[in-house]
């Protein structure tokens, strides 16, 4: 069975979209050049941007950057306290889709979106609603 080790957002503003999970995620991100990974448990999440990633990949590699159809979901200990403190970040407005919301399948949830356009969820597990 394969096992997930890492997820990789490519982006055009790579400072920036770092430092929004920077502060979503709280953690400090390793550079490697236009590469930032993020330890969190389970995996590691990374950003790469997407110049350098053309550079070795060559331009038929150009992804489709519109905010596609994935979702990056993060497990958390308290959604609402997760969303009181986004609520409250000074650099980035984050736009909610969903408020903390128990759904049907047990898990506390926040929707939103990052600065590119990328779904993200934070949820924690609660038990069903």
């Amino acid at each position: 069975m394969a096992k997930l080790a890492y997820a990789c957002v490519l982006t055009h503003h790579i400072e920036r979209l770092a430092r929004f999970y920077r502060q979503v995620l709280q953690a400090e991100p390793e550079w490697t050049g236009p590469y930032a990974e993020f330890p969190t448990e389970g995996g590691i999440f990374s950003l790469w941007s997407i110049d350098a990633y053309v550079e070795i990949a060559g331009n038929a590699a150009i992804p489709n950057v519109v905010g596609g159809p994935v979702m990056l979901e993060f497990n958390i200990s308290d959604v609402d306290a997760e969303f009181g403190r986004l609520k409250e970040l000074d650099e980035f407005k984050i736009e909610f889709i969903i408020p903390p919301t128990t759904m049907a399948w047990g898990n506390r949830s926040i929707y939103f979106r990052d600065p590119d356009g990328n779904l993200l969820n934070l949820f924690s597990q609660v038990g069903p609603s």
